[in-house]
């Protein structure tokens, strides 16, 4: 019998001058299959620098001669905040008691805790059911003949070919909730109790199928009937993202965990967070949406993150940025960026937004030549959830009064 080795732990924080290890050739080109998860380089000693690359959570990986690697990358923030970025709706903004319950000095530990919770909430209020249309062969007639199929039928003529409609807790939302539970609780590291939670939630959802694995997630809408499921679904989503963890290699198959991209969760919560602010102020925001204005021809594709209406007009665009502002002056790269955007969009102010976890003010940066300032912002991300949203009224307030001056 082969008895296969445990995985060699690694542990790698999501900023900082990085870990030196003793790698050996099989367990640096395990590491190189994924190249997206860590940055790898050599360093004094024979020993490997391992930096993060901004991506947290835990993975296990094959290497090429059978062995296993447990890749451990450590956020930045501290598990509390991240749970509240990624819990935050606007629905149902801040719930203190869901987010400093996550005692777990782990990430995964406490997703697992929060999916936990935030589903034996939901589902007190009953399993949500809804009607989905389906066509059997029936002994008996329900809802309406499929003719068509029925007169083709020689012979007996049962079974009989019949639509209807069922009401039935196996919907798209039951589905993912379903999918998400039990992924939660084959998560490594997981304690017993909330392992034990997340089954008996599962069992709740009698009648609703199970997704096969790798299998794309069922779509849903948000509507008054689904709006309490709202908030968990979008944990389950989350939960549920990279399922296969594929990153751009193809031999990269023995790959189990959960990733988070961190820039993805950054921009989802500041677009979340920034629409509720700025509505407030009549403007509206539209995320990743598609301009064709840079060129004469229209041929030059731009996606901004946010782009912002007042009125059925433009008034200004935003960039969400997740990278630390070392110094007073915005990169230059990202400088660029929002001067392409604001030139095709035809605007004399645009806004760079940066995760950072300490209080900066803003800094303008005014474009010789161009009649266009790009204020750089630093969100501070490690401040308690109220402290966070209060200064995203604030950043609102400002964006507000700049696009009204433009």
């Amino acid at each position: 019998m082969i008895h296969r080795a445990d995985p060699v732990p690694i542990t790698v924080d999501e900023t900082g001058p990085g870990t030196l290890l003793h790698l050996t050739n099989d367990q640096v080109a395990g590491l190189l299959r994924i190249p997206q998860l860590v940055r790898l380089s050599p360093a004094s000693g024979g020993r490997w620098r391992l930096t993060g690359n901004q991506k947290v959570g835990l993975v296990r990986l094959s290497t090429p001669s059978g062995g296993a690697i447990e890749l451990r990358l450590r956020p930045k923030l501290p598990v509390r905040n991240l749970l509240f970025l990624l819990a935050y709706t606007p629905t149902d903004p801040w719930r203190p008691e869901t987010v400093t319950a996550a005692e777990a000095p782990d990430l995964l530990p406490a997703l697992a805790q929060l999916l936990a919770r935030t589903a034996r909430r939901t589902l007190q209020g009953g399993v949500l059911h809804g009607y989905r249309t389906l066509e059997e062969d029936l002994p008996l007639v329900r809802g309406q003949i499929r003719t068509a199929d029925q007169l083709r039928r020689t012979g007996l003529p049962l079974p009989v070919a019949v639509r209807y409609d069922d009401h039935t807790p196996d919907i798209a939302e039951n589905r993912i909730l379903l999918a998400a539970l039990h992924r939660a609780a084959r998560l490594p590291g997981i304690p017993t109790r909330t392992t034990t939670l997340l089954r008996h939630l599962a069992n709740h959802l009698n009648g609703v199928h199970l997704l096969p694995a790798g299998a794309p997630l069922p779509s849903w809408t948000s509507t008054h009937l689904n709006a309490r499921y709202t908030p968990l679904l979008r944990l389950a989503e989350l939960l549920l993202a990279d399922r296969s963890v594929q990153l751009g290699s193809a031999n990269a198959t023995a790959v189990d965990g959960f990733l988070l991209d961190m820039p993805a969760v950054f921009e989802r919560f500041l677009t979340l967070a920034l629409s509720t602010a700025l509505a407030r102020h009549g403007i509206r925001c539209a995320a990743q949406e598609q301009h064709h204005r840079l060129d004469t021809e229209g041929h030059i594709r731009m996606r901004p993150d946010i782009v912002l209406y007042r009125a059925g007009r433009i008034v200004t665009v935003v960039d969400a940025k997740y990278a630390t502002l070392d110094t007073t002056a915005a990169p230059t790269g990202h400088l660029y960026q929002l001067l392409s955007y604001c030139t095709a969009l035809g605007l004399r102010h645009g806004h760079l937004v940066y995760a950072a976890t300490t209080r900066r003010h803003a800094t303008d940066h005014v474009i010789r030549r161009a009649g266009i300032t790009v204020t750089a912002h630093a969100l501070d991300l490690d401040q308690p959830p109220a402290g966070l949203l209060a200064t995203i009224s604030a950043l609102a307030a400002h964006i507000d009064g700049s696009s009204t001056l433009g």
